[in-house]
């Protein structure tokens, strides 16, 4: 006899999500010598970050991993505390019920629902992206006003969705002439639309989007992911 790496036996196709939950956990986080399925209930979050880190560069195959303000982003959305210091994380530890059993607030999915969502997405369709460094992704709608509304106006970023499972969007300033700054967020953009039109030919079409924050010309920033358009095509 042999114990094998963890196995999952679904018969349907919505249960491959809390199936790969559960593989990931028992992969990173039982005991090699354990009762078999034996497995603990909580973890340092500071080993989750790691799980984190590793299964996001490998399922996307990149070596740019998650930094130190991702994991912040992550800890404020795992814990649903945003009054913490990044310090504040590092002695706590996360439950299996907080990583995949209990919907995060206000929405209608689980922690690793929507972190698989954005490895999904990142791995069809943003992978070059991301190894450019061309994307934040993980932030908060919060910060990124704080961060966007003292810059000049066109100033853009890109962050992972909050509110859907698998989208991307474009957070940009509008300056009004009176000198006011409001930060917008464009309809997220889904794996299915950009396969129909790629993230970078959708910035070139946006004529308010100016300098990648913190001030990188679009141009500069995405040429090389532009695809060369077609003449006479609309």
């Amino acid at each position: 006899q042999v114990l094998s790496l963890p196995i999952v036996v679904i018969v349907h196709g919505n249960q491959d999500n809390n199936a790969k939950a559960t593989v990931l956990w028992d992969n990173a986080f039982s005991e090699i010598d354990r009762v078999p399925f034996v497995v603990a209930e909580r973890v340092p979050w500071e080993k989750m970050c790691d799980t984190l880190n590793l299964k996001f560069m490998a399922e996307v195959q990149t070596t740019k991993g998650l930094l130190k303000d991702h994991y912040f982003f992550l800890a404020q959305k795992i814990f649903n505390d945003h009054s913490a210091r990044p310090e504040d994380f590092q002695s706590r530890s996360v439950s299996w019920a907080q990583f995949n059993k209990e919907i995060l607030p206000g929405r209608g999915f689980t922690f690793w629902q929507w972190f698989d969502g954005v490895l999904d997405l990142t791995k069809r369709c943003l992978k070059s992206y991301w190894s450019d460094r061309l994307i934040i992704g993980f932030i908060s709608k919060q910060y990124v006003c704080k961060l966007l509304s003292t810059e000049p106006d066109g100033t853009f970023l890109l962050r992972f969705s909050d509110s859907e499972i698998g989208g991307v969007t474009i957070a940009h300033v509008i300056r009004g002439k009176d000198g006011s700054s409001q930060v917008e967020n464009i309809q997220p953009f889904s794996a299915k639309d950009l396969s129909i039109r790629s993230l970078g030919d959708r910035i070139r079409d946006l004529g308010q989007l100016r300098n990648l924050y913190p001030n990188i010309p679009k141009d500069q920033a995405f040429g090389s992911h532009y695809n060369k358009e077609q003449t006479g095509k609309d």
